[in-house]
């Protein structure tokens, strides 16, 4: 099993590559939140949303390593612009767990 710098080293390789890679990206943004890197993994879901606009759950996720970061009223600002995008693009599942997280910050 690969340890947490091997694989943010392959991430980051696959992305010198694919620098503009939604999925590649967002697997970033994760592997920084779970290192718990969360001003960074916030930066990199800005880079999803940015690439991949269908992306959803980069908002759910960015307002977690925010929270994280002790920045709750950017986490609650990230979510509502979040729920906002998710009902614009239709994705409901993403816009309940938002909704839902957002009431939990509310």
């Amino acid at each position: 099993m690969a340890n947490e710098s091997d694989r943010l080293s392959k991430l980051m390789a696959l992305l010198a590559a694919e620098p503009d890679d939604g999925f590649l990206l967002y697997g970033l943004a994760q592997e920084l939140q779970k290192l718990g890197r969360h001003a960074e993994a916030a930066a990199q879901y800005d880079r999803v949303i940015a690439v991949d606009p269908k992306q959803c759950y980069a908002f759910f996720h960015k307002a977690k390593s925010l929270e994280q970061a002790g920045q709750r009223a950017e986490a609650v600002a990230t979510l509502r612009t979040g729920l906002a995008h998710a009902r614009k693009v239709g994705d409901h599942k993403a816009a309940s767990e938002i909704e839902g997280y957002l009431d939990d910050m509310e």
